[in-house]
C-alpha cells in the first residue's frame, strides 16, 4: 500500500512537472490522426444516409433532435439512442448540413481518443509508451474507418476512453466525485450504442477494486455510489422516452414494443450474441459457421439480407467488373468473401472460435498488432513485477496491464462467439490491442537489454516482431504478394539481428528496423479510407477501397451510405402531394433517407430501418389516408408490413410509370455532394432486392439474364462485339443500395380509395 501511494504521488509530482510542455511528437501523432479521419470528408455525401437523414430531421425541431427521430413528422426513431446523433446535429445546424459537417464530431471524438490514450498511458509508462500507444491507436484501420463517417462507434469509444481517464484520475486523488463522473460516462456510452458500451465494466470494477489505495469497506461503498451513477446516466433517458405517451413521441425505431429499454436488451442485446430475429424479415446471422455462412458472401442459411446490403457481382457476360464487398480481394484468400472467412464484407464476421479475431473476416481491420500485443501482455507482467515481493503481489503497472487485459479478454470473447455483429465494431478492440502494444514494447525492450541469452524472457521481443510479421504476411498476400515476403524477410532479418547483436550502437537501428517491418502494413491500410475518401455506412478499411474509387464509386465503394434520388418522381410527387403530411410513405427508411436529406420533407419509413417494424397497424394507416395527410405509396419491392402492402395493391391505383419513371435511369445526388456516376461496363451492385436499371448488367450467377438495353442473342462474354456494345452504352447509375429509386418500383395513388 505505501509502494503504491509513494509510487502515485511520484506519478503525480512528475505529470506537474511536465505540464505546460508541448510533446511535440504526440503533436505529430495528432496531426496524422486529424489528417486520416478528416481529410476529404469534404467528399462525404450522405454518408449513412440512415443517420443522415435522422440528422436532417433533428435540426427541423426540438421535438425531433430529442427523440432522434428519422423523419420531419417524428414517426419512428433510427434504432439507436440519439446521444451520439445529438453532437452531429449541433454541428449540421452550426455549419450546415453537408458531408463534412456530419461526420465532423466523429473525426474530433477520434483525435480526442488518441489524446486520452496518451494522457492514461504515459503518467504511468513514459512518454515513449505513451506516444506509441497514441499511434498504434492511431493507424488501426478500423479506427480511421469508423470516425469517418456518421455512425455513432468513435463517439462510443472516446466515452469509454473519457470514462477510464476519469476513473485514474480518482485512484490518484482518492476522491468520489471523478468516480462517479467515471461511471456516468459510461452510461452516456450506453445511450450511444447500448449495451456495447457495459464491456468495458468487468474491467473498471476489476480495476478500481485492485488500484484503490482504501480499505475494503471504503471500496465497496464507493462502487456503490458509482453504481448508482451508472445507472441514472444510463436508465434516464430510456425511461423518460418509455415513459412519454406513445401518441406524443415517434415509434422506438428497430423495438417490437415501442420501448427503448427493449431495444436495447433485444435487438441491440441478446440477438447481438444469439442472433438477429427481428428488424430483418429473418433470422440472420444465427449459428454462424463455415456450415451456415452462404457461399456468396458469408450469410447464414435461411437468413435475409438486411435492406440494401451490398452485394457482390462475378464477371458476366458483358463484361462487367467483378465487384467485391469492402475489404475483398481481387485474388482470393485473405480478404476474399466467401464461407468460413472474407473480407471485411458488411456482414461477413468469419466463422464462430476462438480465433475468429485473427480471420481475414476481421482481422485486416484490427488484429494487426494483436500478436504483439500478447507477447507484450506477458513481458510486462514479467518485466513490471517487483522481484523483492511474492510472485502474486502486483505493482501499480502490472494492474495497469490488467486494465487492458480485462477490456480486450471480454470483448475478445463477445465477438468470438457473438452470432450477429458489423466488422466495423471490431473498433472496441482497438484501444486494448493499442495500450498493451505500446506498454508491451518498452517492457519487452527493458527485457531483452537486462536478461542474458540462456534467459527466455530475451527471445520475447524477436519472437513477438516475428509472430506479428507472420499474420500481417498472410493479411497482405491477397493483395501484395512481394509485400508478404519483403515483411517476413525484413521482420525476421531483424529479428536475428538483435539476438546475434545486442549490445552496442546497432540496436537502436535493429529495434527501429523490426518495428517499422511490422508497423508499415497497417498503416497502408489505415491510409486506404483516407484516400479513398470513405465515409460509408459500413465503414471498412483496405486496398478494395482503391479499386471501387478507380472504378468510378463514390466515398469508397462504402456499400449502404451512399444515396440518391430520382428527380421525376420527386417533381411528381411535389406537384401532386397538396396539404398532405407526408411526401411519402415506402416501406423501409433505405428508400425514404434521401429523399428527406433532399428536401427536408416528411417521408414516412412505414417499417423502419428494413420495414419490418410493427411501428403502425392497417387501422392507422387507413385512417392517415381517409384524412388526406397521405396520398402516396411508393413500393420498392422490400419487405414490409403485409398486410398494409396487400391493402394498397387491392384498392390503390398506380400510378403510370411513365410520369415517373426515366427511361435513362437518372437519379441525382441527395444535396449533399454525391454525384451519380457514369458506367461504361463497370457494373455495380444494384442492392438487395432491386432489379437493374435498363441498360444495367444483373449480378451474374445461376439463371441470370440480361435487362433491355443488352441483346442477350449476340452477346457472348469476351468478344469484341460485347466489349465494344458495353462501352457504347453510357448510363448513370445509382450510388448505393437502393438500386434505383423509381426505376423498378411502383407507385400508388392512395387519395382514390375514400374518394
Amino acid at each position: 500500500m505505501a509502494a503504491n501511494s509513494q509510487y502515485i504521488s511520484n506519478t503525480r509530482n512528475d505529470e506537474t512537472k511536465s505540464r505546460g510542455k508541448f510533446d511535440w511528437i504526440l503533436g505529430i501523432i495528432l496531426i496524422a490522426a486529424l489528417f486520416l479521419y478528416g481529410w476529404a470528408t469534404w467528399k462525404a455525401g450522405s454518408a449513412n444516409a440512415f443517420y443522415t437523414a435522422a440528422i436532417k430531421s433533428m435540426t427541423m425541431s426540438f421535438h425531433n433532435f430529442w427523440y432522434g427521430s428519422f423523419d420531419p413528422a417524428g414517426y419512428i426513431t433510427v434504432d439507436k439512442p440519439p446521444v451520439a446523433l445529438w453532437f452531429m446535429a449541433i454541428s449540421a445546424k452550426i455549419f450546415g448540413l453537408h458531408g463534412w459537417s456530419i461526420v465532423l464530431p466523429s473525426v474530433l471524438f477520434g483525435v480526442g481518443s488518441v489524446y486520452l490514450m496518451y494522457r492514461i498511458i504515459q503518467p504511468y509508462f513514459g512518454k515513449n509508451a505513451g506516444r506509441l500507444s497514441a499511434l498504434a491507436l492511431t493507424i488501426t484501420p478500423i479506427v480511421v474507418a469508423d470516425s469517418r463517417t456518421n455512425n455513432m462507434d468513435a463517439t462510443l469509444v472516446f466515452f469509454l476512453m473519457l470514462g477510464l481517464f476519469f476513473l485514474e484520475k480518482s485512484i490518484g486523488s482518492r476522491r468520489i466525485w471523478p468516480l462517479l463522473v467515471s461511471f456516468g460516462l459510461i452510461g452516456i456510452a450506453f445511450n450511444v450504442k447500448m449495451l456495447q458500451a457495459f464491456m468495458i465494466l468487468p474491467a473498471m470494477y476489476l480495476f478500481y477494486w485492485l488500484a484503490a489505495n482504501e480499505s475494503w469497506k471504503k471500496k465497496i461503498t464507493k462502487l456503490i455510489f458509482a453504481t448508482v451513477s451508472l445507472l441514472v446516466f444510463t436508465l434516464a433517458y430510456p425511461i423518460s422516452v418509455d415513459m412519454t405517451p406513445a401518441s406524443s413521441r415517434p415509434y422506438v425505431g428497430g423495438s417490437e414494443t415501442n420501448s427503448l429499454l427493449e431495444l436495447a436488451f433485444g435487438y441491440n442485446g441478446s440477438e447481438r450474441l444469439l442472433g438477429q430475429t427481428t428488424g430483418t424479415g429473418g433470422t440472420f446471422g444465427a449459428g454462424m459457421n463455415s456450415k451456415t455462412q452462404n457461399k456468396k458472401g458469408g450469410m447464414p442459411t435461411g437468413g435475409k439480407a438486411p435492406t440494401g446490403m451490398k452485394q457482390g457481382t462475378k464477371k458476366g457476360a458483358a463484361g462487367g467488373k467483378q465487384m467485391q464487398a469492402p475489404g475483398g480481394s481481387k485474388k482470393g484468400g485473405p480478404g476474399k468473401m466467401g464461407a468460413g472467412g472474407g473480407g471485411g464484407g458488411a456482414f461477413n464476421i468469419g466463422t464462430i472460435g476462438p480465433f475468429r479475431l485473427f480471420q481475414s473476416a476481421l482481422g485486416p481491420q484490427v488484429s494487426w498488432l494483436l500478436p504483439f500485443a500478447l507477447f507484450g501482455l506477458i513481458g510486462g507482467l514479467a518485466y513490471f513485477r517487483d522481484k523483492r515481493r511474492r510472485w502474486f503481489y502486483l505493482t501499480t503497472k502490472q494492474k495497469q496491464l490488467i486494465l487492458w487485459t480485462s477490456w480486450l479478454i471480454p470483448v475478445y470473447g463477445f465477438f468470438s462467439i457473438a452470432s450477429f455483429f458489423h466488422p466495423y465494431y471490431m473498433i472496441m478492440l482497438a484501444p486494448p490491442i493499442a495500450a498493451l502494444f505500446g506498454t508491451g514494447l518498452t517492457a519487452l525492450i527493458g527485457l531483452f537489454k537486462n536478461s542474458l541469452r540462456t534467459n527466455w524472457k530475451f527471445y520475447l521481443l524477436p519472437l513477438a516482431i516475428t509472430a506479428t510479421a507472420a499474420l500481417q504476411s498472410w493479411y497482405v498476400y491477397s493483395y501484395y504478394p512481394w509485400l508478404t515476403w519483403i515483411i517476413l524477410i525484413a521482420a525476421i532479418g531483424f529479428s536475428i539481428g538483435l539476438i546475434v547483436i545486442p549490445r552496442g550502437r546497432a540496436l537502436q537501428a535493429l529495434l527501429v528496423g523490426g518495428l517499422l517491418s511490422i508497423m508499415a502494413a497497417p498503416t497502408w491500410w489505415s491510409l486506404t479510407p483516407t484516400i479513398a475518401a470513405e465515409s460509408a455506412m459500413i465503414p471498412t478499411a483496405g486496398p478494395s477501397l482503391l479499386e471501387s474509387s478507380s472504378s468510378g464509386m463514390p466515398g469508397g465503394g462504402g456499400g449502404m451510405g451512399n444515396s440518391s434520388v430520382n428527380k421525376k418522381l420527386l417533381s411528381y410527387l411535389e406537384k401532386h402531394q397538396g396539404n398532405a403530411k407526408y411526401l411519402f410513405a415506402t416501406s423501409d427508411s433505405t428508400t425514404a433517407a434521401p429523399y428527406i436529406i433532399k428536401t427536408g420533407k416528411a417521408v414516412m419509413a412505414m417499417g423502419g430501418f428494413n420495414g419490418t417494424d410493427p411501428a403502425i397497424t392497417l387501422t392507422q394507416f387507413k385512417k392517415l389516408v381517409k384524412n388526406g395527410e397521405l396520398k402516396y405509396f411508393y413500393y420498392s419491392g422490400k419487405s414490409g408490413n403485409t398486410a398494409i402492402i396487400n391493402w394498397i395493391k387491392k384498392h390503390a391505383t398506380k400510378v403510370k410509370s411513365s410520369l415517373y419513371q426515366s427511361s435513362s435511369s437518372t437519379a441525382s445526388a441527395s444535396g449533399m455532394g454525391q454525384k451519380p456516376t457514369a458506367s461504361t461496363g463497370k457494373q455495380k451492385p444494384s442492392g438487395n432486392g432491386a432489379k437493374p436499371t435498363p441498360g444495367m448488367q444483373k449480378p451474374s450467377g445461376k439463371g441470370a439474364k440480361l435487362t433491355p438495353g443488352k441483346q442477350n442473342s449476340k452477346m457472348k462474354s469476351g468478344t469484341k462485339s460485347s466489349t465494344k456494345s458495353t462501352k457504347k452504352q453510357t448510363t448513370m447509375q445509382l450510388p448505393g443500395g437502393m438500386g434505383g429509386m423509381g426505376a423498378s418500383g411502383v407507385l400508388y395513388d392512395l387519395s382514390s380509395i375514400y374518394k
